[in-house]
């Protein structure tokens, strides 16, 4: 991923309570009474760049997560306790920038598949395609050498970088949301081929610097991490929560519960902490089949790019002082060039 520098993360972290939301419904109140707890550290010393995390639809208490660039082609596949369960490496694919993981259930076998995303492009333009690896998921917890099927992706709107990745379980369909100062979701084709590149298309606004996304199991919503919370979206546009995220050194990585009532997040670095932390009541699955039928029916459409202010996804709900817009301005311009300097 991009390592942006302590300064500049203070920056941000000043800045971006004053920037524009990018959804444009009322968020809830952002916890549920439960608090979030640490689940268990990550004991594998191979794992120094967790990426990503998913949470297995067929093996209880199993989480999947990976390294970062830099790294080989493996999937971890991690207990309760921290302890690697096994190891999977994937034989005809390439890590180039290994960004994210998702897992869906294919609703004709009921078997579990893993979606694998090389979708990192620090230079926003040095790849001329993007990869996202499909792996069926493992029957067994055991070491072994797996094969996958490569979808080539391209963006209708240019090269982007990107660090999250989400499958809806109702449809089965992929989104990849961009990490940019104003980032997208964008979503693949419904069918998608492996004898050209597929194109991706913007159907929504995504957070400042996204680092990760997910579906909740449901499919009644989504969440959306960024370096210092979460935000949960009914569907694109359509805000649910914000969630305070406990701190982490560098927040990288979110995942859905299998009962969808609460997230999992995890960090980059060694010996790194995954916590569980609650939903709130709205951000929760439905309670009833009508409620459950009437959420299935907001769907994402795709919308054309434009401006956050001919959108209607990046404007101010209230009027802010200039001061505190200038401020604003004047840190992601700092951010932006210390970003640039020190990007590799």
């Amino acid at each position: 991923m991009s390592r942006i520098p302590r300064a500049a993360l203070a920056l941000l972290a000043v800045a971006g309570p004053l920037l524009p939301a990018p959804a444009t419904a009322a968020p809830t109140a952002a916890r549920a009474d439960d608090r979030e707890r640490m689940l268990f550290r990550i004991r594998d010393e191979r794992i120094g760049e967790s990426s990503g995390l998913a949470v297995s639809p067929t093996h209880k208490g199993i989480v999947y997560t990976h390294n970062d660039s830099g790294n080989g082609p493996q999937v971890y596949a991690i207990g309760p306790d921290g302890r690697t369960r096994a190891t999977f490496t994937i034989g005809n694919a390439e890590a180039r920038d290994w960004e994210g993981i998702a897992a869906s259930t294919d609703r004709t076998t009921g078997r579990g598949v893993l979606w694998i995303a090389d979708i990192g492009d620090n230079l926003d333009g040095a790849w001329q395609d993007v990869s996202v690896y499909k792996v069926a998921e493992p029957t067994t917890m055991k070491d072994a050498t797996l094969r996958a099927t490569r979808y080539r992706f391209r963006y209708a709107d240019g090269p982007r970088n990107a660090e999250g990745v989400m499958v809806d379980p109702r449809t089965g369909r992929l989104y990849i949301v961009s990490k940019e100062f104003s980032g997208s979701v964008y979503a693949a084709p419904a069918k998608l081929r492996t004898d050209k590149v597929n194109v991706l298309r913007r159907v929504g606004s995504a957070p400042l610097m996204a680092t990760d996304a997910a579906y909740a199991p449901d499919g009644s919503s989504f969440v959306i991490r960024t370096y210092f919370s979460a935000s949960v979206y009914r569907s694109p546009g359509k805000l649910i929560a914000h969630v305070t995220m406990p701190p982490l050194r560098q927040a990288e990585s979110i995942a859905y519960t299998r009962d969808g009532t609460a997230l999992l997040t995890g960090s980059e670095g060694k010996d790194s902490p995954v916590y569980r932390v609650p939903l709130p009541a709205a951000a929760r699955p439905a309670p009833s089949p009508a409620r459950a039928r009437t959420s299935s029916s907001a769907r994402p459409r795709a919308v054309r790019a434009t401006s956050g202010a001919a959108a209607g996804d990046g404007g101010l709900g209230v009027p802010m002082p200039v001061l505190w817009v200038a401020v604003a301005l004047g840190a992601i311009g700092i951010i932006g060039f210390v970003a640039y300097r020190t990007g590799r």
